[in-house]
């Protein structure tokens, strides 16, 4: 198939870009806009494919959107294209409306002039699949929350009612229910996804996990909101490309699929494995020099652990997300490879591994002066 990519160029488009060509005979059209979380340089392993194309193009653009379909002619859409930070919503909700809800109407009436006009025998494999997020649902009652049974706490499943919480999360609601009136009343075959946290390689550092690696190899606080114990389940992104894939070529139009990671963590474990992890790879040097004795015998090392900050609540933060993935792991076969445990240590060697991504991405517009979103 030749797929169309929106927002190919952020953290969890370009892991399905790679995927797409490194490990399929598919053709990918990428159209991302290039804001500041957009990077190519996260493309560069296969930037020279002969079955790559990048369309530098904003969803919101009708006329270039629709340029995009007629000169490429894809097979299918996977819609990734969005503004995903909460506290930027928070601090600014008009970006998210156009680009999530406005950006997301333009494409799929784009989509669906070009799916009419198909020959039926293409007509009836084109793909519209729009990938969303598990916070479209709110939050789930909490282990400390009074009166709860902790041996069978509940979990977001396909028919969970929306409940957003935050500018972020309303947009790709709205965005969700318009995929959906786009089948309904226009017919367009689509599919809707809901993720759970990701977590990898290439992950922009403004996100909980890749800022407090940097933050902590650089000796700088690392921020957690309130006492650390809203928990969210972690879906490392490599496991979410094979996943989206395996939806777009095997899923039922018009149904929808939770993926999730079956990882649920407080954000203070979280950020106590990461430091335990980096304690191992890139110990941290004492401020003050240990006596060669203990020197010698592995001690006087500092944990990056002392380097945790609690601050204050973000405004309305949900306490808990948790994700039932087993329609997806029943119909579609897909359940992770990773464990926590293997992703994130995956995850910190990444980042060791590739400071001169991590320095350029720093150079850039983006400053890392806020909290990770958690």
């Amino acid at each position: 198939m030749k797929i169309l990519v929106t927002g190919g160029a952020g953290f969890i488009g370009s892991a399905v870009v790679r995927h797409l060509i490194n490990d399929t005979g598919h053709s990918v059209v990428n159209l991302d806009k290039l804001t500041y979380a957009g990077n190519l340089e996260s493309l560069a392993s296969i930037s020279d494919s002969p079955r790559y194309v990048f369309e530098q193009v904003d969803i919101c653009d009708a006329a270039e959107v629709q340029r995009v379909f007629a000169v490429h002619q894809p097979d299918a859409v996977m819609h990734l294209a969005a503004e995903s930070h909460v506290d930027r919503s928070i601090d600014g909700p008009g970006e998210f409306i156009q680009t999530n809800i406005v950006g997301t109407y333009v494409l799929l009436e784009a989509a669906r002039a070009y799916w009419s006009q198909l020959p039926p025998e293409r007509k009836a494999v084109f793909r519209f699949h729009h990938i969303s997020t598990d916070e479209v649902y709110g939050d789930l009652p909490h282990p400390a929350d009074e009166g709860v049974n902790k041996d069978s706490l509940p979990l977001f499943t396909e028919s969970t009612p929306y409940a957003p919480s935050s500018p972020y999360s309303a947009s790709k609601a709205g965005s969700d229910h318009l995929v959906r009136a786009w089948q309904r009343t226009y017919g367009v075959p689509v599919i809707v996804t809901n993720c759970s946290n990701n977590y990898g390689p290439y992950h922009f550092p403004e996100k909980l996990i890749p800022l407090v690696i940097l933050n902590a190899l650089e000796g700088r606080p690392l921020p957690i909101y309130g006492q650390g114990d809203q928990i969210r389940d972690w879906l490392y992104v490599e496991d979410h490309a094979r996943a989206l894939l395996q939806v777009l070529t095997c899923g039922e139009p018009g149904e929808t699929y939770n993926i999730g990671g079956h990882n649920e963590k407080t954000n203070l474990d979280v950020v106590e494995a990461i430091c335990e992890i980096l304690d191992e790879l890139a110990p941290r040097e004492p401020k003050q020099p240990a006596n060669e004795g203990a020197a010698a015998k592995g001690q006087g090392k500092v944990s990056y652990k002392s380097l945790i900050t609690h601050v204050a609540d973000r405004p309305g933060h949900d306490r808990r997300y948790a994700i039932d993935a087993s329609k997806i792991a029943r119909e579609l076969d897909w359940v992770p490879q990773e464990t926590f445990a293997s992703g994130l240590r995956k995850t910190v060697q990444w980042y060791l591994d590739n400071q001169h991504w991590c320095q350029r991405v720093q150079d850039g517009s983006y400053q890392r002066q806020r909290i990770g979103q958690i």
